[in-house]
Formats: structure tokens, C-alpha cells, sequence
């Protein structure tokens, strides 16, 4: 049957151009509603397009997981779909190592078997999500903007979110009409953990009480912070080439002086990342910034790595404590 859902995604995949045809793919398919959609529609579209579909899953290991890997290996052989696990050893139950063991195990599944995208189930209510939870921390507009359509995990491999434009209510919605084995993970009723929080508390709070349609606003925010911020990172990565000199590690400051504060800050974190062992913070790149027009023999705090900035002349220069 084919639904509303199908033709929405279907269009969005030609306009996007994210999923090129004929590709191997692999659907990353927890057992929960968003990669349950996922993994249907993307059967349903399979003759459309002429991909080669496969299953990965990846099992943490915890007492909450007993009896996933089953399942989805059920619903692979059920569909007749390539399956491919990978199972941690002693995986920390945190999110973000969870995160990023999933990450590196579906890239060995990905480089083992020949498959150039790896896709998720990820939705405009996921996007919502990571944009509250990323403004929480603090982050700017790189990381509010975050949860991409595509973007590289490998030289050779993307990760694609074709689901991004659909709400998590409406894949659940796809699963009960097609009745599709939901698996209900008992990690996400874990308020332990900020985004089940979000999900839970923060989002209902803000639809009732704020704006109904606050997922599809906050997503398309997203969507808008994303671009702008690519075009302020090239455009500082233009400037920093011609302003970094990587053999003296400076960074000369008449080139930075009449710029506006955003370019002449994201400028700053990227020097920082060039020559700090720790990602620069906030207080860090403004300590820098205001070096550009600050007097000769000014000076940072000292920073990890016992690293100092201090200008001389028309540089800002790295030193080190002690040397």
C-alpha cells in the first residue's frame, strides 16, 4: 500500500538528492518506531530506486537489550534482508558512548560489506530534541544546528537521515497502520538520561503551553542555523588560511581587525582547534578575540596543554609556559 508517507519521502529524496540510486545501503534498525518507518519505507521504495538493502544492528550489551538483537534478526529474516550485528563489550552506560560505539560499529559493518550510506531513523522531532539539548549546553550555531541530512562519517561512507521532515508521532502513526513489531526499549522511560527528559518533560511542556507545533519550528530553526553556519565556517576557513601561519603557529591580527565580531570568533575557535589538545570553549575564544586589538605583550590565561596567546607586534602568538 502506498501511503502519504511514502510519496512525502519519496519526493523529498529526489528534490534532496541525498540517496543516490542503485546505491548499498545499510538501515540502521534499532526495534523502535522511527527505524521501523525507516526500514519499511525504504523497502517500499527499494524497486523505485534500485538499492541493495541490508540491516545493521548494534547491541550495547545491557540488561535493557536482552532479546532486541532477536527480534530485529527476526524482522530481517521475515523480509528477507541482509542482517549484520555488532555486540559491545562492557559499553558504559552513557549516551554518549553509546552514541559513538554505534557510529563506529556501523562503519566496520559498512567497510566489511561494501555499503556507502549508513541511514538512521532520525525525524524533525529528534532535530527539535538535539536543538534544546545542544542550546542547554551551551552550544552555538554549528552544534544547534547539528542533526544533518548527510554528512561524511568516512572518505567513503555517509550517514543519511531521510526521515528528517517527519514527525515521531507520524511514524508511529506509519507503524500501527502497517503493524509493524514496535520494540519497546526500556532505556528510553529512563529519565536519567537529559533527552529522554526533553522528550518526556520539556517538549510536552512547550507544546502545551507555548506553541502545538513546536517540533516542526524548532527542526526548521535547525535547518536555517545549519546553513548559515556552513557559510560563516567556509568563510572563516577562507581567512584563516591566509591569516594562520602553521610553521610559527601565529595568527596575524591586522587580518582579522576589521571583520565582524561572528567571523572574527569563529576564525579564533578554528586557530584554537589548530593548536589546543582540548576543543576551545566560549571563555577561551573570547579571551582570544580580544587580543586583535589589544596592546603588544597582552596575553591569555593559561589554557590546556599550559598554552598561552600573547601578541607581539601584528601576531598573536602560541607559547608555552615554562619554555
Amino acid at each position: 500500500m502506498w501511503t502519504s508517507l511514502h510519496a512525502r519521502v519519496h519526493q523529498t529524496l529526489k528534490d534532496s538528492l541525498i540517496l543516490p540510486r542503485k546505491n548499498n545501503l545499510l538501515i540502521a534498525v534499532s526495534g523502535g518506531q522511527d527505524s521501523l518507518c525507516l526500514l519499511k519505507l525504504m523497502i517500499d521504495l527499494q524497486k523505485k530506486w534500485g538499492w541493495n538493502l541490508a540491516i545493521g544492528h548494534c547491541d550495547h550489551g545491557w540488561a535493557s537489550d536482552l532479546g532486541i538483537a532477536d527480534h530485529v534478526r527476526e524482522l530481517a529474516n521475515d523480509w528477507q534482508i541482509p542482517f549484520y550485528l555488532k555486540v559491545a563489550e562492557a559499553m558504559e552506560e552513557t549516551e554518549a558512548a553509546a552514541r559513538e560505539w554505534r557510529y563506529h560499529s556501523l562503519i566496520e559493518i559498512a567497510k566489511e560489506h561494501q555499503f556507502t550510506e549508513v541511514l538512521t531513523g532520525h525525524t524533525l522531532s529528534d532535530r527539535a530534541e538535539t536543538l534544546l539539548y545542544n542550546l542547554i549546553r551551551g552550544a552555538g550555531s554549528n552544534g544547534l544546528g547539528a542533526l544533518t541530512w548527510k554528512r561524511p562519517l568516512t572518505n567513503k561512507i555517509n550517514l543519511v537521515r531521510p526521515l528528517l521532515k517527519v514527525s515521531r508521532s507520524e511514524t508511529l502513526e506509519f507503524c500501527k497502520q502497517f503493524s509493524l513489531p514496535i520494540w519497546e526499549d526500556a532505556v528510553n522511560a529512563n529519565l536519567d538520561y537529559a533527552r529522554n527528559r526533553i522528550r518526556q518533560q520539556l517538549l510536552p511542556y512547550l507544546k502545551e503551553n507555548f506553541n502545538p507545533n513546536v517540533e516542526i519550528t524548532l527542526s526548521q530553526t535547525s535547518e536555517v542555523l545549519k546553513a548559515e553556519s556552513n557559510y560563516l565556517e567556509a568563510e572563516a576557513n577562507k581567512i584563516l588560511q591566509e591569516a594562520f601561519n602553521h610553521n610559527n603557529y601565529t595568527l596575524n591580527r591586522e587580518i582579522l581587525k576589521d571583520l565582524p565580531l561572528a567571523l572574527q570568533r569563529r576564525v579564533v575557535r578554528q586557530f584554537l582547534a589548530e593548536i589546543m589538545v582540548t576543543r576551545p570553549n566560549f571563555e577561551q575564544i573570547e579571551e582570544t578575540v580580544k587580543l586583535i586589538d589589544a596592546p603588544r605583550r597582552s596575553r591569555t590565561s593559561s589554557f590546556p596543554g599550559n598554552l598561552i596567546l600573547e601578541v607581539e607586534e601584528n601576531c598573536i602568538i602560541k607559547k608555552q609556559i615554562g619554555s
